[in-house]
């Protein structure tokens, strides 16, 4: 039987015991009904997998003990990011959860000049933890043990101001010059992927994205939602560049 997955913000290390957050303690005892001795897996995203089971459970909390770690090898020889335009609520969640089950190694959330989504400093704060939580259930679901990173939210210039130098940088374009057999990638050259919010770029974000160093990545003659658009290139990258290759 396949063990339930955990993922909790804490250093795990083989005999020590651990009180569960809220949530997981939640999700192991009243939703699946486990009770002390059972078994599960915990991890926390340095890359390997925690045997763990409950040794104790009470109305007020919930506590493990930590075995014997495993490594987990899920990781993508692909590096990959992704700067996505703030989506409206499901539309963001299903960008981040499908984006890190394809696997993605980050994600930095801007507002762009057509972003439809503002939020104030602390609705973006409360949706910034939301996304990771979303991104951590993903990596439960899928198996990875590195939980990719998501970024706070920033401006379009801000984004691109704090991005590592170097790589592949692609701006999604039904007209855009480069094609997917053209592309040339490796472990050592990571790719990053630009895609717009719903309104999509205006022509000031382009030219921002082209003075960083973004080409226009033609995947097709059709226009993709910004809920496709990153996830069938990430598609279509991996198994290029990456999983299958």
């Amino acid at each position: 039987m396949r063990l339930t997955r955990v993922y909790i913000d804490a250093l795990l290390s083989p005999g020590s015991e651990v009180t569960l957050p809220e949530s997981a303690a939640a999700h192991l005892t009243r939703v699946l009904r486990l009770q002390a001795g059972d078994a599960c897996v915990l991890f926390n995203g340095d890359g390997h997998d925690y045997a763990a089971h409950l040794a104790v459970v009470t109305k007020r909390e919930a506590r493990v003990l930590v075995g014997s770690a495993t490594p987990v090898a899920r990781e993508s020889a692909l590096r990959s990011g992704l700067l996505q335009g703030v989506a409206r609520g499901e539309k963001m969640d299903l960008i981040l959860q499908k984006a890190t089950e394809l696997g993605i190694s980050e994600v930095r959330p801007l507002w762009s000049q057509r972003s439809e989504v503002k939020l104030d400093a602390e609705r973006a704060r409360k949706r910034h933890a939301h996304w990771r939580g979303v991104v951590a259930s993903a990596c439960e679901q899928s198996g990875r043990a590195v939980v990719p990173a998501v970024h706070a939210p920033v401006s379009l210039a801000a984004a691109l101001a704090e991005l590592p130098a170097g790589g592949t940088r692609l701006l999604l374009d039904p007209d855009g010059d480069t094609a997917l057999h053209s592309l040339q990638l490796d472990s050592d050259n990571p790719v990053w992927l630009a895609v717009g919010p719903e309104g999509g770029w205006a022509p000031a974000d382009r030219e921002q994205l082209a003075a960083a160093g973004f080409r226009g990545l033609r995947l097709g003659p059709r226009v993709l939602r910004t809920e496709t658009a990153g996830l069938a290139a990430l598609a279509a990258l991996q198994a290029m560049f990456g999983d299958l290759a």
